[in-house]
């Protein structure tokens, strides 16, 4: 694979389980050093997509290279060159980190096992650690040494599946930190989230609904996309109109945050025309607010849901 080719290039990818459609057409193109974020309701097919893409399920339909390789023909390859992180911590709770990475490089089969178990510890800051036993790191450090047995056989591409569910926010952004540097050198990430601020770190995102894309781009260009309008309240009575909100015409959702209620809607004239109507009959202030991602994902869900029904 030329430094300029895609890491991942898929076409057609189509998986059917019992006779139904998980994954439905999907063609998919991801550059190498690229940080790529996949979000969905659960059952979505997004985790069955990741596994298609690099080896690991056969598709039913479709083809495609990853990493320069063919992903019908040559899986093997692929797996041989991609770290996964699972959500649920998988290393051996009761053998100390350094043991733990020692093993690791045994299976995958490294010469050197201890110099590079002492290399990755340099390279993620846990060489103080090394006699620690696994089972008494917090989550964070856990997470830290769970992402060090991943890269340790320098993977082309790395999967992250739900990777700071649990991790306190200190160590989300420290994790994420690392993550960057990895893409900057060139590693390709595939992440599964259901985390917003999760979703915003990535260099682009991808939504998977009932196995089909309907939306990908930056965040910006999927906030864009949506077309939503959104209006904050703020006041003594916001809650109350927010009650009076819900269902009205032109109004799609209805959130607070904190003492602000945002009202979404993609029909501007009519959200409008709703949130004065409310600012006439409760004590509230209006201003135009911005539109997250956590709406637009609101938004699509709900429009997924009813082309299934």
């Amino acid at each position: 694979m030329t430094a300029q080719s895609p890491a991942i290039e898929v076409v057609d990818l189509t998986k059917i389980f019992d006779g139904k459609s998980v994954v439905k057409h999907i063609d998919l193109t991801i550059n190498r050093g690229e940080i790529v974020g996949f979000l969905g309701p659960n059952g979505s097919g997004k985790t069955t997509t990741i596994r298609m893409i690099c080896g690991l399920l056969r598709p039913d339909g479709g083809s495609g290279t990853c990493l320069g390789y063919d992903i019908l023909t040559e899986a093997a390859e692929i797996k041989r060159r991609v770290g996964y992180m699972t959500q649920r911590f998988s290393l051996y709770e009761d053998l100390t980190i350094e043991e733990n990475l020692i093993f690791v490089a045994r299976l995958y089969g490294m010469k050197n096992v201890r110099k590079v178990a002492a290399e990755t510890l340099q390279q993620l800051g846990l060489t103080s650690r090394r006699k620690q036993i696994a089972g008494t790191l917090s989550g964070g450090w856990k997470q830290r040494l769970a992402l060090a047995a991943c890269i340790m056989h320098k993977p082309d591409l790395l999967l992250l599946d739900e990777p700071t569910a649990g991790v306190d926010p200190k160590a989300r952004r420290e994790f994420w930190d690392e993550i960057h540097e990895l893409a900057e050198a060139g590693l390709t990430v595939l992440v599964s989230t259901h985390y917003m601020d999760e979703a915003e770190r990535c260099h682009r995102i991808v939504y998977i609904a009932y196995g089909t894309i309907v939306a990908r781009g930056t965040v910006p260009e999927i906030v864009e996309q949506s077309r939503l309008t959104t209006f904050v309240l703020t006041g003594r009575e916001a809650g109350a109109a927010a009650k009076a909100l819900t269902g009205a015409k032109g109004v799609e959702q209805v959130a607070p945050f904190g003492s602000e209620v945002h009202v979404v809607g993609s029909e501007p004239a009519a959200l409008r025309a709703a949130v004065e109507e409310a600012g006439r009959r409760f004590d509230v202030a209006i201003e135009p607010g911005e539109t997250t991602l956590e709406d637009v994902f609101i938004r699509l869900m709900s429009q997924a849901q009813a082309l299934e029904a």
